[in-house]
């Protein structure tokens, strides 16, 4: 149960070696130690780590729970195993691929693959979380999606596909389970300082955009948003105001757009 000043004692998190995602637990332990529960990759070499992190953020304790994000027949065991200790109070979304935009488009077999993962997978963990929580009547869902779903882009538009599916999936839950209690917050940041992005830009010598922001500043945004019950934030805020007016340029004009 979440405590009485309002602090998890069970943190989920789906992607557990996601810098974003740690991040967002490490904001959470900043404020009180949690028991944690890493949902990820089995094989994954970046696990070590992650646990070590988790730990020397203040962990209560830390568990680790096989999770293939491709494997949906597998999910609701591991969904029961999360929950077998009792109540979850924060189930945190943060896996994903971005892959190579051009190629995505004209490999049908990475395509399948991108959106089973990004959205598929996404959407089945949503699911049976949501049954959990409507359960317990309680919980809060942390969701990252990005500014790329909210107006696909021909830059990467396979990738944004998925991420406007994930978005749109996730806000309807939330006004599904708000009469039983639990909370959702979908997170939408601009470029996020990650090993993936900086080695996707030393890659193709794409060069950083504005309104980048670190994991800790996505984070920071994403635990006070949960904590309000806001069901949906930008990262950093003033790129809220940006997709706003994107959002309604006619296509002819936003096509032609270096964005």
């Amino acid at each position: 149960m979440i405590n009485a000043v309002g602090n998890p004692q069970t943190i989920l998190l789906f992607g557990g070696t996601s810098e974003i995602g740690l991040a967002i637990v490490g904001e959470y332990l900043a404020k009180s130690p949690a028991r944690v529960i890493l949902a990820n990759l089995p094989g994954d070499p970046l696990l070590e780590n992650a646990v070590t992190q988790v730990k020397a953020a203040g962990a209560t304790q830390v568990d680790v729970i096989d999770f293939d994000a491709l494997d949906t027949e597998s999910h609701p065991k591991v969904v029961d195993s999360a929950f077998a200790a009792g109540d979850v109070d924060v189930a945190i979304v943060a896996f994903g691929v971005l892959g190579d935009a051009e190629e995505l488009w004209q490999n049908q077999r990475k395509a399948v693959m991108t959106v089973g993962i990004n959205y598929t997978a996404g959407v089945s963990v949503g699911v049976l979380v949501g049954e959990k929580f409507k359960a317990q009547g309680h919980g809060r869902i942390i969701v990252m999606s990005s500014v790329a779903g909210e107006r696909v882009r021909r830059s990467n538009f396979v990738y944004g596909s998925t991420k406007a599916g994930l978005d749109g999936f996730y806000l309807g839950l939330g006004e599904a389970l708000r009469p039983f209690g639990p909370r959702v917050t979908v997170i939408r940041p601009m470029q996020v300082r990650t090993s993936a992005t900086k080695a996707h830009w030393e890659a193709t010598g794409a060069k950083e955009a504005p309104l980048t922001v670190d994991p800790e500043d996505v984070a920071k945004l994403a635990v006070a948003a949960s904590e309000k019950g806001t069901e949906i934030v930008w990262a950093p805020g003033e790129a809220r105001f940006l997709m706003s007016a994107l959002r309604h340029v006619p296509r002819p004009i936003f096509r032609k757009l270096p964005i």
